[in-house]
């Protein structure tokens, strides 16, 4: 119809008024529906990353309008206003947008952690999260990387049920990771694989890097490692190449960093009184340094050491990423630069540059990629003269040495014998006049080929190697730093040490998929070859005059010597996977492993396990409410080995240039030198686990439970051998050792995502109980610092005297059970019942005097428990986390307080200012005497505390800017981040979250470990 003829018509039919209202409603709506459908463009990327999206699926609801991402992740769709699009990408979050006046909306989508079709990296493989049968933790990687640290094992503390992490403030300094505590004597250290490629640590890595971590932790998960997964595995993976256009993005936080806690300790005049007393107590004359009467009186020097060695560290890293590609080549490429300056006084600190990139491509039937990583790190480490430690040394220094002294060669103050008689370190100068520096750098490439034969048929092989090159030089000057810290020209030393290590391993494996019907299997075989040398060349020189070029040319004499070895390993492995109906799953691992470290006759390990689990919720006869989305039973038994051991064990060694004096006469021989067990072999860990996993409104809240039980047997362990066979030490090393762990764990998610306010909730708890189960042949006790480990007993317990007051005066003297050299105002200690005086093996009486035998257990010092608990939440353009961590149920010796409350000539803690006297008796601080003939500080419940704490580790806030579209920068947010924030303990020394002597029997000693600075750093991402 012709608007001609429309006119004649409407002219015709309706009156004129009621036409001309017609024709308005007709125009108005034409032009109503014209501006309701209109074309929405936008990007979708990304909310972890800040990159494009290529593929993802955007719908209007209750339409049959749809459209699709393209390469650079752009879509345009046609929509009305009102109507709401959804954005659904497979591994993130469905995100619902209600279309209004705008014409182009940018979409961010989160990645959908909570998910059970989630796909894991497990050993030479990825299964489904709802799949797995074995204890496989998941670590939130947003949470996570709020950690500043150099070292990706540090990110894992209290992520994840059943693993503990103790590390210190020492910049570059190691970091100790257990799960599910000890099962062996010697080494306890997890595996690391990374990229599929066996690390021994990670510290040489960038953690912002890394994709993801998944923790294995029980003899069906790590089986597949065999005799190098018995402390559990954990498997990184960095990122990889995503298809679409280039992505830049930078990243770069600065931090600075103070110490969270000082010891309180007496100033000069403290110091004084108290030595003093020590003195006069003892018989002897006060010091002259110490003496008022004294002309050498010292009134004008007190050094508070603390305030005069911290000062503020400084934390940077800088990042820069590239990533983007194609189908059949992708990339990812990131530039790395981290330096952690030390908050003492001097140039210990590290620094580290980094370069990874992945490149990954698919062609047809084929799959391939690459790896290539470099590392170069510089270490300036921290000073040892008789085993103390910089904290330690630090603490004890007595506020009467200055710090410099201009009269002294090197220019640091010292303490002199005859003026105050205190053997006292001065760290800031021993810290900066010795260059004791490491270096390294590290090569590490993997490359890597698929080809699927047939459907479900894959071959697999990638090679990769690891090369490490490294440079220690330590060079002590000769300087002059007071009593028995001086160094003459005759002792001024250089010890330089370079070395290499190679490793390589090479994967063959054929998996094969195959469903039928309801039924699915999947199957793994391969064969591992792995070769590894180390090389070592150490020199050394001695004699230098002072400033004298630190060169080994320059000594008045040198040494030198040089090691090889070699270790070889062949390795077949297999497993299988069947589940039915979704509902029973089954897997089979089975490992093969044989090595040169071990004779000919016991090279081989078998190692195996077996898992199953049943989803409950999937059976149709079990009806449960809506709200139960999934209820997952499962459980495994597995065998696994630990081939910790030094090369050529096996193998007795003897020296054939060994004289004797025979009738006044030398004559040749030859000796011993290490007397080794030919027969030794792997150490065996069995584990068995049942676990329960619940899942709640539509997954939003999921709960695990899991129960385990480690035994480890075969341990390797010194044990005595007669001086008679003229070994040194008087000792072999053999298979005598057992020990068991067992523990619950649990841990609990919650996600909301459904409201503009989203966030998340974790929790994880995880209990352990160790029990030494074997030592040796004849289950003599081993005996550590302050520490006593039994066959029955927990590793390292605690072992001391239990303190009973302070002898008030001469008639508790007299009425105490015998302690030798003990008088009025020394501490009291218990007699404890160890007489048995009706043959019942129960001990129930004393025997009037104070001797070793009434030592005693005085607690655990592996934690009972430990925990974890982050939270998470985003509003619009604001995020906002914190990560609470502690551990407890154990107990600390605090050495440093002992040291402190020794009342001899080092410095004191404040405490002891309220030392006892004829006129201060109510008090439980003994009276302080030079040479302590009482022994009063002898390990004692005086110096042992709760080591229970709970840490804000992370906190942090941040703001994603609003960026115009089609600018430059496409994103860019700026965060505040703190660390180490806030500690709730009882505990008085530094820090209760210390590097201990872990894996060996001296367990929970506080000896002066870095601890753990504050951290604020201000941080900004921008992608480009």
């Amino acid at each position: 119809m012709t608007n001609k003829r429309l006119f004649y018509y409407c002219n015709f039919l309706l009156p004129r008024k009621a036409w001309l209202l017609t024709v308005v409603i007709m125009l108005f709506s034409s032009y109503n529906l014209i501006a309701q459908e209109k074309v929405i463009k936008g990007v979708v990327t990304s909310a972890t990353d800040g990159m494009t999206l290529p593929g993802v699926n955007i719908i209007v609801k209750g339409t049959k309008k749809s459209a699709n991402a393209d390469f650079d992740g752009k879509f345009a769709v046609q929509a009305n206003q009102g109507e709401v699009l959804e954005f659904s990408f497979v591994g993130y979050a469905t995100q619902q947008i209600t279309v209004g006046n705008q014409d182009r909306i940018d979409v961010s989508l989160k990645e959908d952690v909570n998910k059970l079709d989630e796909v894991v990296v497990i050993g030479y493989g990825t299964q489904k999260k709802s799949d797995l049968s074995g204890s496989v933790g998941i670590v939130n990687m947003e949470s996570a990387k709020k950690v500043i640290t150099y070292d990706t094992a540090k990110m894992l503390q209290g992520q994840v049920a059943g693993v503990t992490v103790q590390s210190s403030g020492e910049p570059g300094g190691f970091v100790n990771i257990k799960i599910r505590g000890l099962n062996s004597f010697s080494n306890n250290n997890p595996l690391f694989v990374i990229d599929g490629m066996i690390v021994d640590a990670p510290f040489d890595f960038a953690p912002g890097d890394v994709e993801s971590m998944q923790v294995l932790k029980d003899a069906s998960s790590a089986a597949i490692y065999g005799v190098r997964g018995a402390n559990g595995v954990v498997i990184i993976t960095t990122k990889k190449g995503k298809l679409g256009k280039l992505d830049v993005k930078y990243k770069s936080l600065v931090g600075f960093q103070n110490v969270a806690r000082t010891w309180d300790v007496t100033d000069r005049v403290g110091y004084q009184t108290i030595t003093s007393a020590a003195e006069k107590n003892a018989g002897l004359t006060i010091a002259p340094g110490n003496d008022p009467t004294n002309s050498s009186y010292i009134t004008n020097v007190d050094t508070n050491w603390q305030n005069e060695a911290y000062e503020t560290g400084v934390v940077e890293n800088h990042s820069l990423t590239f990533n983007g590609g194609a189908e059949t080549l992708a990339y990812n490429m990131n530039l790395d630069y981290f330096k952690n300056s030390s908050y003492i006084k001097s140039p210990q600190d590290y620094e580290r540059m980094s370069m990874n990139l992945n490149l990954n491509g698919k062609k047809g039937i084929f799959k391939y990629g690459t790896k290539i990583g470099y590392t170069q790190s510089d270490k300036e480490n921290f000073n040892s003269y008789v085993g103390e430690t910089a904290i330690g040394a630090l603490v004890g220094a007595v506020p009467t040495m200055p710090v410099y002294d201009a009269n002294r060669l090197g220019g640091y103050g010292g303490t002199t014998n005859l003026t105050q008689r205190a053997i006292s370190l001065n760290v800031i100068g021993f810290n900066n006049l010795i260059e004791n520096n490491g270096q390294r750098n590290r090569f590490i490439g993997n490359i890597w080929g698929e080809f699927e034969i047939i459907k479900g048929l894959k071959y697999k092989i990638d090679a990769s190697f690891d090369r490490l090159d490294y440079e220690n030089r330590r060079y002590i000057p000769q300087s002059d730093l007071g009593w028995y810290y001086i160094t003459t020209k005759e002792e001024a030393s250089l010890d330089v040490s370079t070395g290499s290590s190679d490793k390589t391993f090479f994967n063959n494996t054929l998996s094969y998929s195959l469903d039928i019907d309801k039924h699915k299997f999947d199957a793994l075989v391969g064969f591992v070859q792995e070769r590894s040398d180390s090389y070592n060349h150490w020199s050394r020189g001695v004699g230098y005059d002072y400033g004298e070029i630190s060169k080994l040319q320059y000594a008045d004499d040198t040494s030198t010597g040089e090691s090889n070895t070699t270790i070889t390993g062949k390795s077949s492995i297999s497993r299988i996977n069947y589940s039915f109906d979704d509902r029973y799953l089954l897997q089979a691992n089975f490992r093969q492993d044989k090595s040169s470290l071990f004779s000919e006759k016991n090279n081989s390990s078998n190692n195996y396990s077996f898992s199953g689990a049943w989803k409950l919720s999937n059976e149709k006869f079990i009806h449960l409410p809506k709200w139960v989305s999934n209820i997952k039973l499962r459980g495994s038994y597995g065998k696994l080995g630990n081939n910790t051991i030094a090369p050529y064990f096996f193998a007795t060694t003897i020296n054939s240039f060994a004289g004797y004096d025979f009738n006044n006469a030398l004559a040749p021989g030859t000796t011993v030198v290490a007397s080794l067990d030919p027969n030794v072999k792997w150490e065996d860990n069995e584990t068995t686990d049942v676990a329960v996993e619940v899942g709640l409104f539509d997954n939003d809240l999921q709960f695990t439970a899991e129960y385990f039980v480690k035994n480890s047997t075969n341990l390797l362990i010194g044990v005595p051998l007669p001086f008679s066979t003229g070994a040194f030490p008087a000792s072999i090393t053999t298979n005598a050792g057992a020990m068991k762990n067992t523990g619950f764990e649990f841990s609990a998610t919650y996600n909301n995502n459904r409201n503009a306010f989203k966030y998340s909730i974790s929790a994880n708890i995880g209990t352990l109980k160790n029990e030494v189960k074997q030592i040796g042949i004849n289950g003599n006790p081993i005996y550590g610092a302050a520490s006593k480990t039994e066959e029955g007993r927990s590793m390292g317990e605690i072992f001391a005297y239990e303190t009973a007051g302070i002898f008030r005066d001469a008639a508790d003297l007299a009425a105490s059970p015998t302690q030798t050299n003990a008088g009025v105002g020394d501490v009291k200690f218990k007699d404890q019942l160890t007489i048995d005086t009706d043959g019942d093996g129960i001990f129930d009486k004393a025997d009037g005097m104070i001797s070793d035998l009434d030592r005693t257990y005085q607690g655990v010092t592996i934690p009972k428990y430990s925990y974890g608990i982050n939270f998470s939440a985003n509003y619009k353009n604001w995020d906002f986390s914190m990560f609470w961590q502690g551990a407890g149920g154990n107990k600390v010796f605090n050495s440093i307080y002992r040291n402190l409350m020794a009342g001899q000539y080092g410095n004191h803690h404040t405490d002891m200012l309220n030392y006892w006297t004829p006129t201060n008796t109510n008090t439980d601080v003994p009276r302080p005497m030079i040479g302590d003939p009482n022994a009063n500080g002898r390990d004692s419940n005086r110096f042992i505390e709760r080591g229970d704490y709970i840490k804000l580790q992370t906190m942090e806030i941040g703001y994603e800017i609003q960026i115009p579209v089609n600018q430059v920068i496409q994103k860019a947010k700026v965060y505040v981040n703190g660390q180490n924030l806030w500690t709730i303990t009882k505990y008085t020394g530094g820090d209760p979250d210390f590097n201990s002597n872990d894996g060996s029997f001296s367990r929970g000693y506080d000896g002066g470990s870095f601890p753990n600075p504050r951290t604020v750093s201000l941080g900004i991402e921008v992608n480009f």
